[in-house]
């Protein structure tokens, strides 16, 4: 799988990436089916199924490509985009994430939601001549808009990471930049299934259901606000950094729409921090766990290493 993106990574033309994620494709469906069970047989055609139709687009489109002199490029362009789109689960072709995410374990969710983005969002930001700003607002509003009503961790997980992709990209023509964004919203992600996975955490009832400590619970928290870019965490810097790039680029509506919705999604992560902090939690026998604190400490330290990298720049 990681030999795969790194074929798709190097490459300097569409067979060669599609030929990074056909082998992408192959090797994350084993992984899926790491426990053969209803659900991940379900998650694994379903998975399969979308990425063929988006693999079999895309070489339709590199085919059509040599016959240009007879359909116009700017069509090409966009059968290439949709395909990529596809594979990135990115608005109006995102229905297939939240389906997918709810039938798999924690830990393939924090791969499908960080790793799997990394190819198409590098084939993306090869293609200079689109506007995808439409594309943006649909992923942004999607995102914000799809999570409000869940009780499911998973699938408030899925909306959070296709709220993210429109953040993505909007600032995918500057590689250097979208690489920034992906490695910090990884980091969360992946700390974030990394926690419910170890607290077994599968619906925000059970938030409640639990005796955390305090440390616990406020790390949850942080983890929580920083998924929404509130500052002072670290959650803040990617949000920052293309809410900078725009205003640069005079892209003032769009970075307003986005800031004004990204508040929406703060919705749902504050819903998660109240029932985990308000409710009444009792103690049950077999919710017990001897889980060790010190990574929670240390996600803590890392969400709160804003504010210090901040001052350290200062002087």
């Amino acid at each position: 799988m990681i030999m795969s993106t790194m074929i798709t990574l190097s490459s300097n033309n569409w067979i060669s990436m599609w030929i990074g994620l056909e082998i992408n494709m192959m090797s994350f469906i084993p992984l899926i089916l790491l426990k053969i069970n209803k659900s991940s047989s379900e998650a694994a055609m379903i998975y399969f199924l979308t990425q063929s139709v988006s693999s079999m687009l895309l070489m339709m489109s590199v085919l059509i490509m040599m016959c240009k002199y007879l359909i116009p490029m700017n069509l090409i362009n966009m059968m290439i985009l949709m395909s990529i789109m596809i594979k990135l689960g990115a608005a109006p072709f995102h229905m297939w994430i939240p389906n997918i995410i709810t039938k798999m374990e924690w830990n393939k969710c924090g791969i499908m939601l960080t790793w799997q983005k990394i190819a198409p969002l590098f084939m993306i930001s090869n293609m200079n001549n689109y506007n995808i700003n439409l594309m943006i607002i649909m992923s942004v509003m999607v995102g914000a808009l799809g999570g409000l009503n869940q009780t499911s961790l998973r699938k408030m997980m899925a909306y959070s990471s296709i709220n993210h992709i429109g953040w993505m990209l909007a600032i995918n023509k500057s590689m250097n930049l979208w690489i920034i964004y992906l490695i910090t919203y990884s980091f969360m992600m992946i700390s974030l299934c990394y926690l419910f996975f170890n607290y077994k955490f599968n619906f925000i009832n059970q938030m409640s259901s639990i005796n955390m400590s305090n440390t616990e619970k406020i790390s949850f928290s942080i983890m929580m606000l920083s998924m929404g870019g509130l500052p002072p965490f670290i959650g803040f810097l990617p949000k920052w950094i293309v809410i900078q790039t725009l205003v640069k680029e005079q892209e003032t509506l769009l970075i307003l729409i986005m800031i004004m919705i990204s508040l929406v999604t703060l919705m749902y992560y504050l819903r998660v921090m109240t029932n985990m902090f308000l409710s009444f939690n009792s103690s049950i026998k077999w919710s017990n766990n001897n889980y060790n604190n010190n990574s929670t400490i240390i996600i803590l330290m890392i969400n709160l290493s804003l504010p210090l990298i901040m001052i350290m720049d200062i002087m």
